[in-house]
């Protein structure tokens, strides 16, 4: 599919990715399908994946870049690329981690699973057939302490709630009004996945594996933790104060 519209679209952000940012998009191009492209969005990293990207949209089929002028979280760079998705025509916007910690050899199953019936599908670590490979047990305690705090005060029954590997229906982006999800960190996860279960749309959990990335350094910050722990209450809030 060169030159016409992307029915699938994969958004990539970037920040500080050049280590893993090639290998990513050579391993997306051999199982995206013919009419499926990626976006990078690259928040002017320092260390030169912006202009590494550019070099390689004009070599790997199907690939463009996005590029924003500052740093200002995973939340923001993903609503601008599923934005630049909608706005190019795309049916099904994927989200993936650019670090390799999302197998890209699953995205096939999260598109087949839209395919086949679901809204949104998310590459869950905590469903039967999913496991982390080799994070540390304060990582794995911290990662399922929110999963389970957010999934709990929310009152849903999506096991992994602060996955990063999901599938969407464009129906379900132009649906949660993303000019309003004002989430940073991690807790954008949270936020988009709750909107679609309040909207009333198909949530599935996808098993896979996760692998803590080796190149790069991870993103995660105490911020991002506090983020996602007054991120969530206030979601329920708001939900109940709709309600009455």
């Amino acid at each position: 599919m060169i030159g016409g519209v992307p029915r699938v679209t994969v958004c990539l952000p970037t920040y500080n990715e050049r280590e893993n940012l090639e290998r990513m998009l050579r391993a997306l191009r051999e199982v995206l399908p013919a009419d499926g492209g990626v976006l990078v969005i690259d928040d002017a990293s320092p260390d030169g994946t912006g202009e590494l990207a550019d070099r390689l949209a004009v070599e790997i089929p199907n690939v463009s870049v996005l590029h924003r002028q500052r740093k200002e979280g995973l939340g923001p760079a993903y609503v601008a690329g599923f934005e630049r998705a909608l706005a190019d025509g795309a049916e099904l916007v994927l989200e993936i981690d650019c670090d390799f910690s999302h197998d890209p050899a699953d995205v096939p199953r999260l598109i087949a699973a839209v395919e086949d019936g679901a809204d949104l599908a998310i590459g869950s670590r905590y469903v039967e057939g999913g496991e982390i490979a080799n994070w540390g047990l304060r990582r794995r305690t911290v990662s399922a302490g929110g999963s389970w705090y957010a999934r709990t005060l929310l009152g849903v029954g999506v096991r992994d709630m602060t996955a990063g590997f999901k599938c969407y229906r464009r129906e379900v982006l132009e649906r949660i009004d993303l000019d309003s999800v004002n989430s940073k960190g991690y807790a954008f996860q949270v936020e988009t996945t709750y909107r679609a279960l309040r909207a009333g749309f198909k949530v599935v959990e996808v098993p896979i594996r996760f692998v803590d990335r080796t190149e790069g350094r991870s993103k995660m910050s105490r911020a991002i933790v506090a983020e996602a722990a007054w991120k969530v209450p206030a979601l329920r809030f708001a939900a109940l104060r709709k309600r009455s």
